[in-house]
């Protein structure tokens, strides 16, 4: 029986390449080279496509920041892509996570793995993902949506209606709308980069100029005092929800580097919740999956209030990380789908839908 030819694309243009990089390689190692032709393929962060040519059989466990060398210049993507069966995109974060290159997929005509070009769009944009979550009625944190504005930013209200308004005056209705502490983040952002906690007004304004860096919109969250609890699915129009994990940063939240830098941040799984949280978490899961027209794979994120273990839904990534400490991977292996059986299912899914 003939190999099936299956590209895997990792690297992109996003803040998250150097997560991207481990992971693609770990799912190229995992991948089963009896089924596969496996065709590695890496974007760098300027958007040059290469053929990556080193054996990562040979390569031992790497951790984020590792560099590529071995490469060989694609000169036309588009082409090379068309001689593939499927495509493994493994790209986190814009360019690759929001809808973009699914896009590009589409118009070759070749089976991708993970959602289309609407879900992937709609769950890169928080902003746009809340009024869904809304909509689906998955119970949210408080939260202010604002967009910069060239020196000035605009408030924007629950009906869309605007107000253009100074930092300072944004701050103020931030402060009447929501209470401190705060969380600031970029709409269009994973791996909590640009994120910052606050807990003053001179906190807010700093934060809130900092991930304005990141994309013009934002998302101001009310802080809780809750467990991180996070839920895999898989599925097509058949979804199944895994076991749950939690998160327990070694900081006061799971940033960037909480997260790849600080070996004292820990994931518990199974998460010791009572079963009918769990329950209504793994319900509650598909829901979202479901509600953004999830396809494939998708990790999503909530939040368990401690003193009434009430549900709130967080965020959903629909191209989570497949790195060694990866939640998605070790939830789906602890509910008993290892890891290169759980690659194949993707891939079956992908050319299924």
């Amino acid at each position: 029986m003939s190999k099936l030819k299956l590209a895997v694309i990792f690297g992109g243009m996003s803040t998250e390449h150097d997560v991207s990089i481990v992971s693609g390689i770990s799912i190229i190692k995992n991948l089963n080279k009896e089924k596969y032709e496996i065709h590695p393929i890496y974007i760098s962060e300027e958007g040059n496509w290469y053929e990556y040519t080193q054996d990562t059989q040979k390569l031992k466990e790497i951790k984020v920041g590792y560099e590529i060398k071995e490469e060989k210049k694609i000169s036309s993507p588009m082409e090379y892509l068309k001689k593939m069966d499927c495509i493994f995109p493994v790209l986190h974060g814009l360019y690759g996570e929001d809808g973009t290159i699914q896009g590009l997929f589409e118009l070759i005509k070749v089976p991708y793995v993970g959602c289309k070009v609407l879900g992937s769009s709609i769950s890169m944009d928080k902003a746009y993902m809340k009024i869904i979550f809304e909509k689906a009625g998955l119970k949210q944190v408080p939260y202010v949506y604002i967009r910069k504005d060239k020196e000035k930013y605009r408030y924007i209200e629950k009906d869309f209606t605007e107000e253009i308004c100074t930092i300072k005056q944004i701050s103020e209705k931030i402060e009447k709308a929501i209470n401190y502490p705060m969380f600031v983040k970029p709409s269009n952002s994973g791996s909590s980069v640009g994120i910052t906690k606050v807990k003053t007004k001179e906190e807010l304004e700093k934060a809130i100029e900092y991930a304005s860096k990141y994309d013009t919109k934002i998302i101001v969250e009310q802080g809780i005092n809750a467990r991180e609890i996070e839920c895999a699915v898989l599925g097509n129009e058949e979804v199944i929800s895994s076991c749950l994990g939690e998160i327990l940063s070694a900081e006061e939240f799971y940033s960037y580097d909480s997260k790849y830098n600080n070996q004292e941040s820990k994931t518990v799984i199974p998460a010791n919740l009572p079963k009918e949280v769990t329950e209504e978490i793994q319900k509650q899961a598909k829901k979202a999956f479901k509600a953004v027209d999830g396809k494939g794979l998708s990790r999503v994120d909530f939040f368990v209030e401690k003193e009434t273990n009430e549900v709130i839904i967080n965020e959903i990534n629909t191209l989570p990380g497949f790195t060694s400490i990866s939640m998605y991977p070790e939830l789906m292996k602890a509910s008993g789908i290892n890891t290169p059986d759980l690659l194949d299912k993707l891939v079956e899914l992908a050319i299924e839908n």
